[in-house]
């Protein structure tokens, strides 16, 4: 019997016991005639003591174990004199009477510890290393659950679980396809699915009502924190629905797997139109863990002769609470940080709230106290507060207010990753205009509907026309999102003409579904939810490296195993490459 009890259980009722444990050497600690060495496995940490009065020989040999070392030990439980409060086993060790070495190890490039000396680089190349650690096994632990309460509540909920094929045809999604050539048809290639998206809507038409799989995906993208060339879906998809069956039904998964997962209640989740969520915070994932809300500052700002302003489209300003403290200095600072290209936005105005009537500001030169009483009216402002102003272009000066809205929020200590705001964002425009090629695209996909009281503007007014759409965000991060499908045959027709396909480039691409829905479809939509983004986010960490047992470096690179590489003479022969 290698192990009788983990590492991570024995308690002061154990004294007396004798047992046996197995696991990792994680530090040795020699004092003269004593030695004391930390036991590791998933489950914790228990100390071993050996003294060389009782047992010269084992003390000895116990000397020679380096870290990372697999032993197996023997021994009995006994009040540890030393006790340790930070760890469930503090109160008691293990008087070991004979162990064996499983496996000797080399010194590993990095210490195995909670916070380790080692880098990214180094870790991810050592990865089956780095995830004996606590906090990546913690972070794998909390992905299963989030794994089990979904599947939990979709299979309560009547959803079957089915798999689609990942060896398919190419078609256009948005993104790069990875390709697989086909050595039985030379010249020819599979694709990897960017999404089951033409699948379940097959399953659909095939009448199983309610479908869910949690999926592996495969985009060719450039790569940032919360991107990998190949990510998981909670995919679903439902018959005979209308928007709020699903916005219901998955308003209630999110909140379920809240609540088992972390035992918090998010809540009733708010709705907010694709507008509105521009509008207010100037993002379609808003995060709404804090206020500082986009205030329209038109009204109060134009005609006062500063160019700036009058000539702008719009003028946006938001409101820190308490932000008056901040110096010249820090504000310089944050001129500077708007001005950087990523930003873009040619300065920043200030307002210095004082007091009732009492402002300073940066545009003193052109507006007086009572004009600026009015800015602090419009921005709801108390004494103490900063009201900031950007100004241009609407769409760009929203973006930039939100990115500086998200920058004081970091500054103000407002966005905890241990505090949730999740809301909906619905009535997203159905396509949008490429401005280099004239085109129309997809904001979703093709398939995706537009709201039906919007239907007639495809053809005069296509930029005018909402999709029937939704996304969810949580803490600014969008996890999930879907739509009511397109099922009736001249709409599809209708919205591939809009993309610019032909009848031919359409039934190439898509044919396999526009004949399915020749033999009945059914009202239908859906939805998918990014697992790894979801379990990052209960992580409560900002890359989804950490929540993936072996990931993509940010080259797209597998450096443990260091892929991709390159085919040998034969392979390549015999692809026909």
């Amino acid at each position: 019997m290698h192990r009788t009890h983990t590492c991570g259980e024995l308690r002061e009722t154990h004294i007396g016991q004798t047992v046996t444990l197995s696991g990792w050497v994680q530090t040795r600690r020699d004092f003269g005639g004593m030695t004391f060495i930390d036991l590791r496995d998933r489950y914790g940490i228990t100390q071993l003591g050996f003294n060389e009065e009782q047992d010269k020989e084992l003390n000895t040999k116990a000397r020679s174990l380096g870290r990372e070392f697999v032993v197996k030990v023997h021994g009995e439980v006994i009040e540890r004199s030393n006790k340790n409060d930070k760890i469930p086993t503090g109160n008691i060790e293990i008087k070991v009477t004979a162990f064996e070495v499983l496996n000797a190890a080399l010194t590993p490039p990095f210490t195995i510890e909670d916070d380790t000396d080692g880098g990214e680089e180094i870790r991810l190349k050592y990865r089956y290393l780095d995830l004996r650690r606590n906090p990546i096994q913690e972070k794998l632990i909390l992905r299963s659950k989030l794994n089990k309460a979904v599947r939990d509540y979709l299979n309560d909920a009547g959803f079957i679980d089915v798999e689609t094929p990942y060896l398919i045809k190419s078609t256009p999604e948005g993104a790069r396809d990875f390709v697989v050539p086909s050595r039985m048809n030379e010249g020819q290639y599979y694709a990897l699915p960017q999404s089951p998206q033409t699948f379940k809507q097959l399953l659909m038409v095939s009448g199983l009502d309610k479908y869910y799989q949690i999926v592996k995906c495969f985009r060719d993208e450039d790569f940032r924190a919360d991107r990998q060339p190949e990510f998981t879906q909670i995919d679903c998809e439902m018959s005979f629905v209308e928007r709020d069956d699903v916005l219901n039904t998955f308003e209630g998964m999110i909140r379920s797997v809240f609540l088992s997962v972390k035992n918090i209640d998010l809540g009733t989740i708010p709705k907010l139109s694709y507008d509105e969520a521009m509008r207010r915070f100037g993002s379609d994932k808003p995060d709404m863990r804090f206020e500082m809300e986009l205030i329209d500052l038109n009204s109060v700002t134009k005609g006062h002769g500063f160019g700036v302003f009058d000539s702008a489209e719009h003028v946006i300003a938001i409101n820190v609470s308490g932000g008056n403290k901040y110096t010249r200095k820090e504000l310089d600072a944050l001129t500077d940080w708007v001005k950087r290209p990523q930003i873009g936005a040619l300065g920043l105005i200030y307002c210095r709230v004082n007091a009732a009537n009492d402002y300073k500001s940066s545009v003193d030169k052109f507006f007086d106290q009572q004009q600026l009483a009015l800015w602090a009216k419009q921005c709801a402002s108390k004494p103490d507060d900063l009201i900031l102003v950007l100004s241009g272009n609407t769409e760009k000066v929203r973006k930039q207010m939100n990115e500086l809205r998200l920058h004081l929020g970091d500054k103000e200590g407002l966005r905890s990753k241990d505090k949730f705001s999740a809301c909906w964002v619905v009535d997203f425009p159905l396509v949008e205009l490429d401005e280099e090629s004239g085109k129309w695209h997809a904001m979703h996909h093709p398939f995706t509907s537009p709201l039906p009281q919007d239907t007639e503007k495809m053809t005069t007014n296509p930029g005018a026309v909402r999709a029937n759409a939704y996304d969810m965000a949580i803490n600014g991060m969008e996890v999930g999102g879907g739509s009511i499908r397109i099922h009736d045959k001249q709409l599809q027709k209708r919205m591939f003409e809009l993309l610019g396909f032909t009848e031919e480039e359409a039934q190439a691409q898509f044919g396999f579904l526009l004949n399915a829905f020749e033999y009945g479809a059914p009202p239908h939509g859906g939805i998918a939810f990014g697992l790894d983004r979801l379990s990052a986010l209960l992580a409560g960490t900002d890359s989804i490296r950490d929540v993936i047992a072996f990931p993509k470096n940010n080259m797209g690179r597998d450096i443990m195993i260091d892929a991709p590489a390159p085919l040998n003479a034969e392979q390549k022969k015999e692809l026909g490459l």
